[in-house]
């Protein structure tokens, strides 16, 4: 748990006390661990690393968002990674979030964390490419992590996109190959951001995300 307080020591004013969100990670750590016996949410080998590979890991988010930030889209869920965290940490605040999670089973395991943790949560079980970009809000922040690889990505956020979007990217050590071939089709502003979970890593702020005319 000390990874995940530390991620909190740096966190926005407007995100909650941490022991009130320690709390609700507990929760869902025991929420977690119960479904994934039925349900594979998370690799075995990180289930008992939950709070540095997976919480610590998503919280480290906060610090990069404005306190304007209100409406998120998160795009393949899985476990609900990194986007239910960030929801348990802005609990009762104006925060908004739209999980994407085309798998039923995860789908209804987000559902279920949602439901009994009180979070401003929507999840839809659907592909994105499959949900009308009018049927939600448009997102201040899209969220990703572990998904694909950043030129499926950009396909993928570029219908929810608008001018005061941002997306802030879990990436591993691919990052530089994969905005390299991202940069073939797509026109973006990015800042790299350190990982402080992964030494490799970095976290990918995209803003300006449009798509390259063809010739």
């Amino acid at each position: 748990m000390s990874e995940t307080a530390a991620s909190l020591k740096y966190a926005p004013h407007f995100v909650r006390s941490p022991d009130a969100v320690t709390a609700d990670l507990e929760s869902y750590a025991q929420l977690l661990r119960k479904w994934q016996a039925v349900q594979n949410l998370v690799s075995r080998e990180t289930l008992n690393q939950v709070w540095t590979r997976h919480f610590a890991d998503s919280l480290q988010i906060l610090p990069l968002l404005r306190e304007g930030d209100h409406n998120f889209m998160d795009l393949g869920s899985g476990g609900g990674f990194p986007a239910l965290p960030l929801a348990i940490a802005l609990k009762g605040g104006p925060q908004r979030f739209v999980l994407v999670e085309p798998n039923g089973r995860k789908a209804s395991f987000l559902r279920t964390v949602a439901r009994e943790l009180g979070l401003a949560v929507t999840v839809f079980a659907q592909r994105s490419d499959q949900i009308d970009s009018r049927e939600t809000p448009a997102p201040d922040v899209i969220t990703s992590r572990a998904l694909a690889a950043m030129p499926l990505l950009c396909d993928w956020m570029e219908p929810f996109f608008t001018s005061k979007t941002r997306a802030l990217l879990h990436k591993g050590r691919e990052y530089v190959e994969e905005l390299a071939d991202s940069g073939a089709h797509w026109h973006h502003d990015v800042l790299m951001v350190p990982s402080d979970t992964d030494p490799g890593g970095v976290i990918l702020e995209i803003t300006n995300l449009r798509r390259k005319s063809v010739r």
